[in-house]
């Protein structure tokens, strides 16, 4: 029985200890969703964006009509109104309390305020685009620094291979050395190789902790011990589509969310001059008032007694008043601030049109550097193909020219160095040329 617990313990460790080594394990999703929620610009500008979102819910309130209530109390010393609202001196204080509500609506101010609308919404559209240039380009960086972490990978298994070869060679050597068949001479010059080697691995090895640093400083994680990526199932040559750059420009005028914002800024320009000019134009509010007063003193008549005053409702209820008034407000001269301030917005458009065409034109900087340097890596890569059937057919024949002793371990480290250059060489091309291919799928 004790032996079948053991059992059961020992494969539930075993199973813990896989699924804890497994969740180490990130993918490019993963990362890219880590990176959105940890980073500081995406919290930054989507505070940007509820702040646009707020001016906008704003502007169209601004449609509404007002209501202001009012309550005030004075006391008067001296001459003063009395409650028939008429100048009298008294030697008593006076009170006077007074209740009122208002209220005004804007009728006509030449859009203005419609106007106001559509520059906010523009301007919550503009801050929406650009935490989707934010998000993209966050996007971009951790899919460069996975491919790197994938390339660092390759290049240390590569060194790890040429290391396990060149120690499997010095066992077989340790074997024919003792045997009396090899002069010791050639093993030594095998160690000095393996030692080399093992530097190599070290520093790739090194190259790939740091990548693996960067990723994780990128993502901001607060530990990141034995983080470690797993290659993306679709990551092969057959999935790659090489789209043309002016097919990814066009999609890209319209999708992209730098081209949008730029846009959307534009609009809001145009808008903002229109809500300048509306102060050239009269403008017609309504309002309307509701009000009542109590009033008291402690003053006396003419037989000597103190004046006696209705209560504070009915006096409220007797004086009650309202009144609707509309107001025309027409623009003589104010200073010449309505026209600096359309000029000021006009020359805002101006702005917005040049910020367009930058943003386009550095867009298509952008997608004509990813397709040419992805043609490049694809060249250098198919060239390292090649170059690595012949870098291995060299070394074979090395291999073969060492073991029959006729080659010495010279040839041999050189015909290995050769093939391990051209290995590395692929695989940097390799995942510039994925990079460059990915970047233009996003670019459109």
């Amino acid at each position: 029985m004790k032996a079948k617990i053991y059992l059961i313990l020992g494969a539930l460790l075993v199973t813990t200890f896989a699924n804890a080594q497994k969740s180490k394990l990130w993918t490019l999703q993963q990362c890219v969703d880590t990176a959105l929620a940890n980073n500081r610009n995406v919290k930054q500008q989507i505070l940007t964006k509820k702040t646009r979102e707020i001016s906008y819910d704003q502007a169209r309130k601004n449609l509404l009509p007002d209501l202001n209530g009012r309550i005030g109390q004075n006391y008067g010393f001296g001459r003063s109104l009395d409650e028939n609202y008429k100048y009298t001196n008294s030697a008593a204080i006076t009170q006077t309390t007074s209740l009122g509500f208002s209220s005004s609506v804007t009728l006509f101010n030449a859009f203005k305020l419609k106007n106001n609308i559509e520059a906010r919404k523009a301007d919550m559209y503009a801050s929406e685009a650009d935490l989707g240039k934010i998000k993209s380009d966050i996007t971009t960086s951790v899919a460069a620094e996975f491919l790197q972490i994938l390339l660092n990978k390759e290049l240390l298994q590569i060194a790890t291979d040429q290391l396990e070869l060149t120690k499997t060679k010095i066992e077989q050597r340790h074997a024919l050395v003792g045997a009396g068949k090899m002069a010791e001479g050639e093993l030594y010059e095998l160690i000095a190789q393996q030692s080399k080697e093992e530097l190599s691995k070290l520093q790739a090895q090194n190259t790939l902790n740091l990548s693996l640093l960067d990723l994780a400083q990128f993502l901001e994680l607060a530990h990141f011990e034995n983080l470690d990526v797993v290659a993306p199932e679709n990551l092969s040559e057959s999935d790659l589509k090489l789209l043309s750059a002016d097919e990814v420009f066009e999609s890209a005028l319209t999708h992209r969310p730098e081209i949008k914002g730029a846009e959307f800024r534009l609009k809001s320009s145009e808008l903002n001059v229109l809500t300048s000019r509306a102060d050239y134009y009269p403008r017609l509010d309504l309002s309307a008032n509701f009000s009542s007063t109590y009033y008291k003193d402690n003053s006396k008549d003419a037989l000597g007694q103190i004046k006696i005053y209705d209560s504070f409702g009915k006096q409220l209820s007797d004086k009650l008043n309202a009144g609707i008034s509309l107001t025309l407000s027409i623009p003589i001269f104010d200073k010449y601030q309505a026209r600096n301030n359309v000029r000021t917005a006009q020359l805002g458009v101006e702005s917005s049109k040049i910020s367009v065409d930058n943003a386009k034109l550095e867009l298509k900087k952008s997608i004509q550097q990813a397709y040419y340097n992805a043609i490049a890596a694809k060249s250098r890569w198919e060239a390292s193909q090649k170059s690595e059937i012949s870098s291995r057919e060299a070394y074979r024949f090395a291999n073969q020219k060492f073991e029959a002793g006729r080659g010495t371990s010279y040839e041999l480290y050189q015909a290995k160095s050769n093939l391990t250059q051209v290995l590395s060489e692929q695989a940097q091309a390799k995942y510039e040329y994925f990079f460059r291919v990915k970047l233009l799928e996003l670019l459109k």
